[in-house]
């Protein structure tokens, strides 16, 4: 199998990667600008990003390996939410999502060499009612301030979703299905 490189610095992508039997690959991570346009959709905003941070880490990598970048976003109403500044920020955020749906999109670019392919997932979200202090609660663990939209499906922030409808692991950030087929494309079977 050809080398894998994880372009993230994210650790629950690195635990995904290992989930589905992929133990011996590299982390380096690039500097990509990941500013984008105003007036694009979600899927194409986290396309965009993804890919971008691809071409900036195809530099990091040899012709012969393989390179995986993703980003994922959680979409309320067309509207972003990333990560919480602070614990209000994270209390807005959440108050926001309580009772609602919401979209996680996350865009997928896996290349080697010049051959890059950028696909995306995306996941329905619903929570359910929370009271203020359920998610006052929630944010003092910590849990929320390192994630987009201020909440973790794999841990305790699984006591919010109601149901989802779509790629679990996509709301995690990264949707390994996906990858997986897209992985095929460059000769590397899973299963």
């Amino acid at each position: 199998m050809a080398k894998i490189v994880l372009c993230s610095a994210s650790p629950r992508r690195q635990e995904l990667l290992r989930h589905i039997g992929i133990s011996d690959f590299d982390i380096r991570i690039p500097d990509a600008d990941e500013s984008v346009p105003a007036g694009l959709t979600a899927q194409e905003t986290v396309q965009r990003i993804s890919r971008k941070k691809a071409l900036a880490g195809r530099k990091l990598c040899a012709d012969d390996e393989i390179c995986i970048t993703a980003d994922t976003m959680v979409f309320l109403d067309h509207v972003r939410l990333g990560k919480p500044a602070d614990e209000a920020d994270a209390l807005r955020m959440l108050t926001a999502l309580q009772g609602r749906g919401h979209t996680v999109c996350t865009g997928v670019t896996v290349c080697r060499g010049n051959e890059t392919l950028t696909e995306c997932e995306t996941t329905e979200v619903l929570f359910r009612a929370a009271t203020e202090q359920e998610l006052l609660s929630y944010i003092r663990t910590g849990e929320p301030m390192d994630k987009a939209g201020a909440y973790g499906i794999q841990g305790l922030g699984c006591l919010l979703v109601e149901g989802i409808h779509g790629d679990y692991y996509n709301v995690m950030g990264l949707p390994v299905l996906r990858l997986s087929r897209m992985l095929e494309h460059f000769g590397v079977k899973l299963l």
